[in-house]
């Protein structure tokens, strides 16, 4: 078979993320498990976030392979002068509902006449990798007559605590009555009807219901996302068995077919050395200076700050944030994003710099996961966004968590209450709560079980992603009983 006949027998899988960072590195890995599986990969990014890629990593890292190739479409927003600054949240739920479907569906017609052409290598689309929370994919796909397999980068209680969204809209709760409810201790109501979450309150659900507007954006596209889930030929989560296994039971009673495939960089680091491996993940430039002087510091002595892609804070909550750690007298590196505080950059005081300038370092952003890797890393202050908790999950680093939105309160619920790896921070952060809690992670004995504890999951990480663990058993059985199946059976 000559190579252009072998590049069409290729199945061939369009992977779309929701255009947030997390999403996109999540969806990246993943199409790499499935390029090694042999398919044909098309990526899919809006032209916002590709040309932030290309100016973090250069102009020709999106360059990719003859059958790794990655497309754009446009997001219908008026495209921001800020090309480092995080797109609104509500602007981008408000784009995937409204104006993302046209021009998807076009790029897969595109993509379908291609193939045909005499001169073209790849091969016509045989499925659709769909980030969950990008429901108009369910439209296109049967439009289209293609099985879609939908992934939730999220963990499988932040999937199931989603999921009661339209149980919320029936019982009256979501949206909000009124802004009181926020502060009244309505949230702290224990909800005992959700399957697998003993003793979650609502609070501790993924916050977006947490609006007193029934047409707010974020609301909406979280309720149709998991009202249409069960079209989809399958549900991907990025979890393993051992970690959630009451839940993922009662998802798998509730949806046709639910695969706990993760975590994603533990199975590609199976993989034969490729030339995607070096393809990076990043929308902002990572500053690597940070992996030296962690060299100069003991192991387990540091302190990892960072809040992620989207979170943002007040002025005021920085400088608590700064003098807990500088009161803790504890090395630290913190990740202080150019947009993290709310309409201002960010500006420590002279003070802090002299108090801190011999055991602290600030950094734009950072490789994440090899700082968490490192040796001398020894605790992380995160958001707890998913991708952070299960990338601190396999380096063995137990955490503090601040959840701002999104699923990181179901996330800081399972790392503290189910996990045993984590303590949160209140939400009205003060200097003296994050000096104590930062002290207790690093030298406490609390922070001494949460380390033996991470380091039990970072083993059954590892043995869920073996060549025979769960992990690697699921993936097999979604490319072989799903994917190839609805494509070339």
């Amino acid at each position: 078979m000559d190579s252009k006949a072998a590049a069409n027998n290729k199945p061939h899988a369009v992977c779309i993320p929701a255009p947030a960072q997390s999403h996109i590195k999540a969806m990246l890995k993943f199409s790499k498990l499935l390029h090694h599986r042999g398919f044909h990969i098309t990526f899919v990014n809006t032209e916002f976030n590709h040309n932030r890629f290309l100016k973090s990593l250069g102009s020709n890292s999106l360059d990719g392979l003859p059958d790794f190739r990655f497309e754009t479409i446009p997001d219908g927003l008026s495209p921001d002068s800020n090309q480092d600054a995080t797109q609104d949240t509500s602007l981008a739920s408000d784009a995937i509902s409204k104006n993302l479907l046209p021009p998807f569906r076009d790029l897969l017609i595109k993509l379908n006449d291609a193939a045909i052409s005499i001169n073209n290598v790849s091969p016509p689309v045989t499925c659709i990798f769909s980030d969950g929370f990008m429901p108009f994919t369910i439209t296109a796909a049967d439009e289209i007559g293609l099985p879609l397999v939908l992934f939730f980068p999220i963990s499988a209680g932040s999937f199931m605590g989603y999921k009661q969204y339209p149980t919320l809209v029936e019982k009256g709760i979501a949206p909000l009555k009124d802004e009181s409810c926020l502060t009244n201790g309505f949230l702290d109501k224990v909800i005992d009807w959700i399957p697998g979450m003993k003793d979650i309150r609502l609070r501790d659900l993924p916050a977006n219901f947490r609006t007193t507007n029934p047409n707010d954006s974020v609301f909406k596209l979280s309720l149709e996302s998991v009202e249409r889930v069960d079209k989809a030929s399958a549900v991907v989560v990025h979890t393993f068995e051992t970690l959630e296994p009451d839940v993922l039971t009662a998802l798998s009673s509730m949806l046709p077919l639910v695969y706990a495939i993760g975590p994603l960089q533990l199975l590609l680091n199976h993989l034969p050395k490729d030339p995607l491996n070096d393809m990076g993940y990043s929308l902002w430039r990572e500053e690597t200076e940070c992996l030296e002087w962690l060299n100069s510091k003991p192991p387990n002595s540091v302190v990892y700050v960072n809040f992620g892609s989207i979170a943002v804070m007040t002025p005021e909550h920085l400088v608590e944030f700064a003098w807990g750690l500088a009161n803790s007298k504890l090395p630290f590196f913190w990740v202080i994003r150019p947009d993290l505080v709310v309409g201002e950059s960010a500006i420590l005081s002279a003070e802090f710099v002299a108090e801190t300038k011999d055991r602290g370092l600030i950094a734009s952003w950072c490789p994440q996961e090899q700082v968490l890797s490192h040796p001398s890393v020894g605790g992380f202050l995160t958001h707890s966004g998913w991708n952070s908790v299960v990338e601190s999950l396999c380096a063995g680093v137990p955490m503090l968590c601040w959840p701002f939105f999104a699923d990181q309160q179901t996330n800081t619920w399972c790392a503290c209450n189910e996990w045993d790896i984590g303590m949160e921070i209140s939400n009205d952060v003060k200097r003296v709560e994050v000096e104590k809690l930062v002290r207790e992670l690093m030298e406490g004995e609390k922070g001494k079980k949460m380390k033996i504890k991470v380091m039990q999951w970072k083993k059954l990480a590892e043995e869920s992603t073996s060549p025979n663990g769960s992990s690697s058993t699921n993936l097999d059985n979604l490319v072989n009983n799903v994917l190839l199946r609805n494509s070339f059976g």
